[in-house]
């Protein structure tokens, strides 16, 4: 059976890819097959309906946002993966190719798929407009076939699964929506009651107001809002999750770095406490030692994050704000990172935003010892993640040396016992470092820049003031600034404002000054960013009768500017597309999360070449401990090795450079040959460490890994023959 329908498939395709074949359409399905026009048009369109549509306008785009790019994209990705079949033009020799090569499985068609989706997602609201995007979508369908890079098969799937999603998705949404929308968004519901077809003016389902609705209104729209944030973080989780099954990019140097330490478990390590090792100790035994393992703590982390602070300005009465917060939080290219990438920073910032939460019950009047005791547990678990952690405590006792009510807690047991509670849990770190002859203080020392005179310049703060700009969302890095500075002046008004500026400014703009003397990484400044936000949230909304004139559109500009942007950055195809053609290599945001694999697989085949030619063992030497670790995580057979048979080594030096200095190296292997890999940009020559562990050197050349006519990554690879 599955063979006559693989014959049956085959047949259809000879007959549309060789039997139509004709100049006329060599030349014009291509077009409609690989077009650069389609997507920047599609998305002006999506713009102007999205500005001038109105309601249905904008569900209109939001629903084909959603079930299109999001849904439609991922099912099409894991059915590619489930399915695993080979393009027609890898099986078949005389199949007629006359566009790229596509890198993923052919079923089933994402551009049938995308197309069909959008159909149905359209006949919702616009049904005339199928008059021109039917024939569109089967012509872009049908030359999927006739390119050769396609079976009918893959279309027929990719157009099913597309109309599916297309109409079934608004169909279920609208459903969920007058359902649940009552309980959830009374208000709300009773001003849009459906979502599909929302022009109908008439409408049998159109609820009636709840009586408790009519008396507290402000309550009542206070509470769906909390629902809204409620909901938003849930279907954020969801969609992050999602993306980070989907296998659109691979593990950063820093987390496959630190998945090697979860391999060797101990009290801390050479350049950073052992919270994350020990969190991704715990991953990979939920999920197992793959790029979805490594991660799945990063977009938990954020969902409790965003939690934590909605809860906090419900309890505020303002969950409104908190809402909105959420989404530019989401909007700030630098803080939506942490959702996806699991690295230090992630769990720094949530223990410090919570103990930040806490601690504003502590400094109350009312303050209890056990909110003090909670803000000492909290800001532990942020040192064992990051030790700037610590600072945070610097920024409590800058509070109550200002706050009049808080002075009191001074003189109380309070803080105390929460800073002896932070350093309680500092003893594994002080232990490991006691035993290391106290090597990350001269880590710290040296990467502070503190081993070199200072010299002013103005280089490394223009460098932090823009990536800052532009990390943190041209609008809301503005608007954090001005807030932080004009707040000053409503302190006494409100004491939020003066007790998250504490916790926020003293670092942020520390290590802003700090930029005059060396380089501030633009991470670094992570634990900051929260509760400056807050700030800017609790200040527009004080003001906000003043200013809603000139701020509305600055909020909607800037949520529209940074959503986009962070979606466009989960992939970089996207903005290929958009502007028809690839963006340079330095520019392309995936380039330091893909190619890792392809690496891992040129350096494990080099590795058995040099193994048959030589007739006996080599091993693996990296320049740098991100790609000595993502080489382990990526080569299978290097994987299967680790801990205690390691495969892949970072160079062995006289003194420590990073963890792989205290883990053991390949001094023991002598006789066996290795491949040394070098990501450099031109040749260079060998290390003198190598010329004096063997015999002889040979370079093997530069390796260059290629995307869409781009250099994307260039390695140099030398033979090493005969450990001493």
């Amino acid at each position: 059976m599955v063979s006559a329908l693989q014959r049956w498939d085959e047949s259809l395709f000879y007959a549309i890819n060789h039997g139509l074949a004709s100049p006329w359409l060599d030349a014009v399905m291509p077009w409609f097959s690989a077009n650069p026009i389609f997507f920047p048009a599609l998305a002006a369109l999506g713009v102007w309906l999205f500005w001038k549509g109105g309601a249905r306008g904008r569900l209109c785009v939001l629903f084909l946002l959603l079930w299109v790019l999001v849904a439609n994209n991922l099912a099409v990705g894991w059915l590619k993966d489930f399915f695993n079949r080979p393009r027609p033009f890898l099986t078949l020799e005389d199949a007629r190719l006359l566009v790229g090569r596509g890198r993923s499985a052919a079923m089933p068609s994402g551009h049938a798929a995308n197309w069909f989706a959008a159909l149905g997602v359209v006949w919702w609201f616009y049904p005339r407009a199928l008059w021109g995007l039917t024939p569109i979508a089967l012509a872009v369908a049908f030359s999927r076939i006739y390119v050769g890079v396609h079976y009918p098969s893959d279309i027929l799937g990719g157009a099913v699964l597309g109309l599916t999603l297309g109409l079934g998705g608004p169909w279920l949404s609208d459903l969920l929506w007058r359902r649940a929308g009552r309980c959830w968004f009374p208000l709300w519901q009773r001003r849009l009651p459906r979502l599909i077809r929302p022009a109908s003016s008439q409408d049998p389902m159109r609820p009636e107001p709840a009586e408790p609705l009519l008396c507290n209104p402000e309550a009542a729209a206070q509470k769906q809002w909390l629902h809204a944030g409620y909901l938003f973080l849930a279907l954020l989780l969801f969609l992050r999750l999602a993306y980070l099954g989907s296998g659109t990019i691979q593990l950063s140097k820093d987390e496959a770095y630190q998945w090697l330490w979860s391999k060797h478990l101990d009290w801390s390590y050479f350049s950073k406490p052992p919270l994350i090792a020990w969190l991704q100790f715990v991953s990979a035994g939920l999920w197992g030692d793959t790029e979805f393992g490594v991660r799945f703590f990063a977009p938990v982390i954020s969902a409790v994050l965003g939690l934590a602070v909605l809860r906090f300005f419900a309890r505020e009465g303002q969950a409104r704000i908190g809402t909105i917060l959420l989404l530019a939080v989401t909007a700030a290219p630098l803080l939506a990172v942490g959702g996806v990438l699991f690295t230090v920073d992630a769990p720094l910032v949530l223990f410090c935003v919570l103990a930040m939460l806490r601690g504003w019950q502590a400094v109350q009047a009312q303050g209890r010892t056990a909110d003090w005791a909670w803000v000492g547990i909290w800001l532990g678990l942020a040192f064992l993640s990051k030790y700037t952690g610590l600072a945070l405590w610097v920024s409590f006792f800058l509070f109550m040396a200002l706050d009049r009510t808080a002075r009191r807690h001074l003189k109380r047991p309070g803080p105390y016992l929460g800073l002896a509670l932070t350093a309680l849990c500092a003893v594994p770190v002080i232990y490991w470092n006691a035993k290391h002859d106290w090597i990350t203080l001269a880590h710290l020392h040296d990467r502070a820049g503190l081993d070199k005179a200072w010299r002013p310049t103005l280089r490394f703060f223009f460098d932090f003031t823009l990536s800052q700009l532009v990390l943190l969302n041209p609008v809301f890095f503005t608007g954090m600034v001005w807030a932080a500075v004009v707040s000053l002046r409503r302190r006494r008004r409100d004491r939020r404002l003066m007790y998250f500026l504490a916790m926020g400014a003293p670092l942020y703009f520390g290590y802003w000054l700090y930029t005059f003397r060396t380089r501030v990484l633009p991470n670094w400044i992570a634990p900051a960013v929260p509760p400056l936000f807050i700030v800017m949230a609790l200040y527009a909304e004080s003001v906000w009768r003043n200013i809603r004139r000139w701020a509305g559109p600055a909020l909607k500009g800037g949520l529209a500017l940074g959503l986009t942007a962070v979606a466009l950055a989960h992939n970089s195809d996207w903005i290929a597309k958009l502007i028809g053609r690839p963006l340079p290599p330095r520019l392309d945001p995936l380039r330091r999360v893909r190619y890792w694999s392809d690496l891992a697989e040129l350096v494990g085949r080099e590795r058995a070449q040099l193994e048959a030619a030589a007739g006996k063992p080599a091993f693996i030497i990296g320049d740098h401990y991100g790609i000595t670790s993502l080489i382990t995580f990526y080569l299978p057979e290097a994987k299967r090795g680790v801990p205690d048979r390691p495969l892949v080594f970072y160079i062995k030096t006289d003194r420590p450079h990073n963890q792989f200095y205290f883990w053991p190296s390949y001094e023991s292997r002598r006789g066996w040959n290795a491949i040394y890999v070098s990501e450099e940009d031109e040749p260079e020559p060998p290390p003198p460490e190598l010329l004096e562990q063997f015999e002889s050197v040979e370079n093997m050349g530069m390796r260059d890994f290629v995307d869409k006519g781009r250099v994307m990554r260039r390695v140099q690879l030398f033979k090493c023959l005969n450990l001493r």
